[in-house]
């Protein structure tokens, strides 16, 4: 019993979390000051006559959220016929609305882009995970030696690099050897079979690894200072007097035990994947939602944003609901009243 309310409590949460989200997400494009149909068709041809066309066909002709003057005049029903209540009728629906720039549905935008964004995303992770894993393991354990040491201003150096500072140096110096820009080269097609792959591989090669190095201090931060604290735990005393050897301490007793905060770092970042990372995308042209975003903002494609925001929101608070439940699963300790 105490477990269903614990679920039904965290899943009522994050249900209010992406109300506010969907609400948060509706006005927060529109505080832009330009006008995007006159940003998106900047013609001296078009006249005034077609903007306002384009700009009724897109809805951007009601109001945003309240008519005061229908309310006024006893047009109950005209006053909410707003741009909002449009947001949140397509929303239920499943709607996310028609790029401007692209006259295609969001949706479809987004389905073609959010694999491009995992692909990179979990190879690129996927290597930090491990890497800060194995690297956070061997740091605590040669706590206070040189190569803890080195480690640990390895992982802040790391950490603090700007993803495309890094990005860029990388195409400097093995821009000439590695392919870069978009997914793969033009001539190459999914139906070449192996020529194909290989050549992703290539072009995923140097995003991947810019991902990787900015993420790892992270994992490794998390990892070192969690196994640091359980190596000071009486029951780790008691393995090393029964004879264990460090391999086992760290793998059996250490790494298990160190996995809990783990996963909340590791479950964020999951969710983030769905966005990618809008700068490693735009520097190497990778064809995801990160780069998609970027476009977005500067054509001020409002549902284009509104899309990929709400995804990217709704998937943190999902990685968050399933980081809670996993907690009282991995660890006993963790109650869930």
């Amino acid at each position: 019993m105490r477990r269903s309310n614990y679920v039904l409590r965290k899943i009522t949460f994050s249900i209010a979390i992406i109300i506010g989200v969907v609400v948060f997400n509706f006005f927060l494009f529109r505080i832009m000051p330009s006008d995007p149909i006159k940003l998106i068709f900047n013609d001296p041809r078009i006249s005034k006559e077609s903007q306002e066309q384009l700009r009724i066909s897109f809805g951007l002709d009601k109001p945003v959220w309240f008519d005061k003057a229908r309310f006024d005049l006893g047009d109950f029903a005209g006053a909410f016929d707003t741009q909002f209540t449009a947001y949140v009728k397509n929303l239920l629906r499943g709607e996310l609305g028609i790029s401007f720039t692209r006259r295609i549905d969001v949706k479809e935008l987004l389905l073609k882009r959010v694999g491009n964004s995992l692909i990179l995303a979990i190879t690129g992770t996927t290597i930090a995970i491990f890497l800060g894993i194995i690297l956070g393991l061997v740091s605590a354990w040669k706590r206070g030696t040189r190569l803890d040491i080195s480690l640990l201003l390895t992982a802040l150096f790391t950490t603090s690099l700007p993803a495309f500072f890094l990005g860029i140096v990388l195409i400097i110096f093995a821009g000439r050897h590695l392919a870069f820009g978009g997914m793969t080269s033009p001539e190459i097609h999914p139906s070449d079979g192996f020529p194909y792959w290989l050549d992703l591989a290539k072009h995923l090669f140097l995003p991947s690894i810019t991902l990787a190095v900015v993420e790892v201090g992270s994992y490794f931060m998390v990892m070192r200072s969690s196994v640091v604290d359980i190596l000071s735990d009486d029951f780790i005393m008691t393995a090393k007097a029964k004879g264990f050897n460090d391999f086992q301490i760290l793998k059996n007793h250490a790494f298990k035990n160190a996995m809990l905060p783990m996963v909340t770092i590791i479950a964020l970042n999951l969710a983030y994947m769905v966005a990618g990372s809008i700068q490693i995308e735009t520097v190497f042209s990778w064809p995801g939602i990160g780069r998609l975003m970027f476009e977005a903002v500067h054509m001020q494609d409002y549902p284009v944003l509104q899309g990929a925001f709400l995804l990217i929101a709704v998937s943190v608070v999902l990685a968050n609901l399933l980081a809670d439940f996993l907690y009282t699963l991995i660890d006993p300790r963790v109650k869930a009243d």
